[in-house]
């Protein structure tokens, strides 16, 4: 711990003058979980001390936070008192089993494990497109878990409402490819596994997605996948309407499941109402968030996407209807995931005391 941090845990009126909260990440050692430590440290988020919490299996692990190393330690209950802000990052159970003790502790709910998406007092949220739409959130000092928009959802809505300030959308359709990094650690180990057994001719693991998935490309998942890919279509889709709203079309949607680790695409086409102007249409789409690409070599990809904040995007006319549009993009759905978690947080610490020390 810093030498500033240590004098201002021990004068509480300093940390509430200095404005620093406390916070933990459970699932710390996920995917997700490491990426809101890192936009924690890149954004400067005003934390005085960050708690890492995991399972057993990670335990005493070594972590880089704020450019301090410290190490992961054991979920319990007790880890709870005194935080302002807890973000869950590991699995919906983990959370389901763990965020009331977090509530009644006094500590805002950041849900990147979509567990509590149906909870009555829960808000799915996407500060990139709230800004975009003009939507405000009341103020509260003890709001419901702010539930992290599906990666997708997000990406989908900010191209959309963009796409509407050029005219009217009359169609659209959406081919989203999935990414293995969407299920965590286990789904990029299973693709990865599954890669190497192909290739030695050897019998593929498919406990993640019950189906070959290596040099593969599905619209759904075996009967016994721990999350059949439907339910991920209807996620994007019930999320999308949550962050978009009614003024926003929603396009019929595909989700494929890609042989790629990270990252989503995305297969975008727009029919609009009148004749295109591309130019018009470049400046409405360009933006906070989104990069129209033009050369090749900065084409969306997910290799290009990987580390961005930016959604890129690449125009490319219907060469067979003049009001048609095909919108190819990339985006680091972890990054995306990571960001709106750590801006949802900065918006709630609005209304909480600065520096609470409960």
């Amino acid at each position: 711990m810093s030498s500033h941090s240590r004098t201002a845990a021990s004068h509480p009126e300093a940390t509430r003058s200095a404005g620093l909260y406390r916070l933990a990440i459970v699932g710390a050692a996920s995917l997700k979980g490491k990426e809101v430590a890192e936009i924690l440290n890149e954004r400067n988020f005003p934390a005085l001390d960050v708690k890492l919490l995991d399972d057993d299996e990670s335990i005493g692990q070594l972590e880089n936070v704020r450019d301090e190393v410290t190490f992961i330690q054991r979920l319990r209950a007790e880890q709870f008192e005194n935080l302002d802000f807890t973000f869950f990052a590991s699995d919906p159970e983990s959370t389901r089993n763990s965020w009331t003790a977090a509530r009644e502790a006094g500590s805002a709910i950041i849900d990147l494990s979509y567990a509590l998406e149906n909870e009555p007092t829960a808000t799915v949220r996407a500060p990139w497109v709230e800004r975009l739409s003009g939507r405000t959130l009341a103020l509260e000092l003890q709001p419901g878990p702010a539930v992290i928009a599906h990666p997708a959802a997000i990406v989908l809505a900010l191209l959309m409402l963009r796409a509407q300030k050029v005219g009217t959308v009359k169609n659209a359709v959406a081919a989203i490819f999935e990414p293995a990094s969407e299920h965590g650690q286990k789904g990029m180990d299973e693709l990865h596994e599954q890669t190497v057994n192909l290739l030695s001719f050897q019998q593929l693991p498919k406990n993640v997605f019950d189906v070959q998935v290596a040099f593969n490309m599905v619209s759904r998942y075996g009967e016994q996948s721990a999350t059949p890919l439907a339910s991920v279509e209807q996620r994007i889709i019930k999320h999308y309407r949550r962050i978009a709203g009614e003024a926003a079309l929603l396009p019929s949607l595909l989700l494929i499941q890609a042989p790629i680790f990270h990252g989503h695409a995305f297969a975008l086409h727009l029919e609009m109402e009148q004749a295109l102007d591309l130019a018009a249409f470049t400046e409405a789409v360009s933006g906070e968030h989104v990069t129209v690409t033009r050369l090749a070599e900065d084409a969306p990809s997910n290799v290009n996407a990987a580390g961005q904040n930016d959604v890129q995007v690449a125009l490319i006319p219907d060469q067979a209807q003049g009001k048609g549009i095909w919108l190819w993009a990339a985006a680091d759905n972890l990054r995306i995931a990571a960001n709106t978690a750590v801006e949802c947080a900065e918006s709630m610490s609005v209304s909480r005391p600065k520096g609470k020390i409960q």
